[in-house]
């Protein structure tokens, strides 16, 4: 492999950054250089694009971030590490004042009044696990590790297409010699990390390095605009505990008529009936995240876009990719698959926001002199998003956003004024039970529907016991149980008096999920 360096009339760390790409590329280096050029790689643009220039020292600073990349270890589709460092930059930008005593003691003592509050209008017991008040680093510590799991499926697909991409457009890379020697670095400046490198698995770690930055990015950005754990709508906690972060309670407060105290009350009192939800209705968490998961599986690459977007990109340099990968880089229309659990996961976004809504406002109201006004306030901040939330949308496509979480607060006030609290919360027993579309479309119907459902199910566990029995006489050709049959008692309902649930699985029925 020849080592000369080009008389062209490229700075000295252009010709170093030509001379480490030579090295990647091995004995063919002379013909993959060309097929470079061709293909819009030129390795002086990429030295200038990475900052190299005339610097050599910019040129450690590169490899030492490709090292640092290649060096990760697993094959994780989400660099963690990187998405923490990123994470904790973005959440002190501007400051993270640590929470002192005084603003500690009181979000826990909101906290506690919350759950007192709520003991009156749910019987849902409170989460158990403690009240907590954070600062945004602490709140991204707590829940990086869940916004890795949600963006993960999505990951994987884009490292793939990375790797499939790039490797198509950098041809065959030859081995690396750890140990080779390139001018004007110190003898090892690579730190024998590269050896032989494999392109596919390269790119893969770039890939997952840029995710590791996005979700970094979307963490760090949450951190600066959410109020405790749970006002996102999914679960990002594995522990039952209740949060308030202290400083950007504060800072929505800032503006407000409402005092200060009034406002931290309010929030609280949402944390708490999220976290009751989450803790005691045992099947939710794990709905709601397959959901988001199931969606991000079903999410394709357009190829032909990603690869005209990182065709003249330098492939160490993971902000020019993630630059890339920041616009829409996800393909067409959804699924078939993919609208049935879209609205599936909107609406049971929906049902918790409204239900939370709801329970948060009756319990408010007697308390409160600007629960009415603060209700409204957090209704049109949680329909608009913010930052944070289109973030999220890049990484997968997908914003989580409960839009009809108006439609929902209004269906469960019409459940609680026919079956009371205790009725209500039933519903949350099994997803099965769930209200659908069409009760978010008429909530006044809801009661009738679900009457009407389980008579349904009545006759037709009739006419089952009756075929098992070895008694058709009175079963018509359709099996339906007629009147004249010995022995009919039909019933109007399971007995229980409540329309406490609505069953069955059809898209337009009371319990279509």
């Amino acid at each position: 492999m020849s080592s000369q360096t080009p008389d062209d009339g490229t700075g000295p760390g252009e010709q170093q950054w030509e001379q480490f790409l030579r090295s990647m590329l091995g004995d063919d280096a002379d013909e993959a250089m060309r097929q470079m050029r061709e293909r819009g790689l030129d390795p002086q643009a990429l030295a200038r694009g990475a900052g190299v220039g005339d610097d050599p020292r910019a040129l450690e600073a590169v490899l030492a971030q490709v090292q640092r990349v290649l060096a990760s270890s697993g094959d994780s589709p989400v660099n963690t590490d990187v998405a923490h460092d990123v994470a904790r930059q973005v959440a002190v930008t501007g400051g993270d004042p640590v929470v002192v005593a005084s603003q500690a003691k009181a979000a826990r003592d909101a906290l506690s009044v919350a759950e007192l509050w709520l003991d009156v209008v749910t019987d849902l017991p409170p989460a158990g696990g403690g009240a907590k008040a954070w600062s945004r680093s602490e709140w991204v510590e707590a829940t990086l590790p869940a916004w890795g799991r949600l963006v993960a499926p999505v990951a994987a697909s884009v490292s793939e297409a990375l790797a499939t991409v790039l490797g198509d457009q950098m041809g065959e890379l030859g081995g690396l010699d750890a140990d080779a020697s390139i001018p004007g670095l110190p003898p090892g400046a690579l730190g024998g990390v590269l050896g032989q490198i494999d392109p596919a698995s390269m790119m893969r770690r770039m890939g997952s390095a840029v995710f590791g930055m996005q979700t970094g990015q979307a963490a760090g950005t949450l951190s600066r605009e959410v109020f405790g754990a749970t006002d996102v709508g999914v679960p990002l906690l594995e522990e039952d505990v209740t949060v308030l972060v202290p400083n950007n309670v504060e800072a929505f407060a800032e503006g407000l008529d409402a005092p200060l105290e009034e406002v931290r009350l309010f929030l609280a009192l949402r944390e708490a009936a999220h976290a009751r939800l989450f803790a005691h209705v045992p099947w939710l968490r794990a709905h709601l995240l397959g959901l988001v998961e199931e969606y991000a599986r079903g999410i394709t690459i357009d190829l032909e876009t990603l690869e005209e977007r990182v065709r003249s990109i330098d492939v160490s340099d993971t902000t020019a990719l993630q630059d890339a990968l920041s616009g829409n880089v996800f393909r067409g229309e959804n699924t078939d698959e993919q609208k049935a659990t879209l609205v599936r996961l909107e609406t049971t976004l929906a049902l918790v926001e409204g239900w939370v809504d709801e329970v948060t406002a009756t319990a408010a109201l007697p308390h409160l002199p600007h629960a009415v006004p603060l209700r409204e306030m957090v209704r049109r901040r949680r329909a608009a998003g913010g930052p944070a939330e289109q973030v999220f949308s890049a990484l997968v496509a997908l914003r989580l956003r409960p839009r009809r979480s108006r439609d929902a607060a209004a269906l469960w006030a019409h459940i609680t004024a026919a079956s009371g609290p205790a009725g209500r919360d039933a519903v949350w027993d099994h997803p099965d039970l769930l209200p659908g579309t069409v009760d978010l479309d008429d909530p006044a119907g809801y009661a009738q529907r679900g009457a009407t459902a389980r008579a349904e199910e009545a006759d037709l566990d009739k006419a089952l016991e009756a075929i098992l029995a070895g008694d058709t006489a009175g079963i018509d050709d359709a099996g339906n149980q007629s009147g004249g049959a010995p022995g009919d008692d039909r019933a109007d309902g399971p007995g229980d008096g409540l329309a406490d649930g609505p069953a069955g699985d059809g898209p337009e029925g009371p319990g279509a999920r």
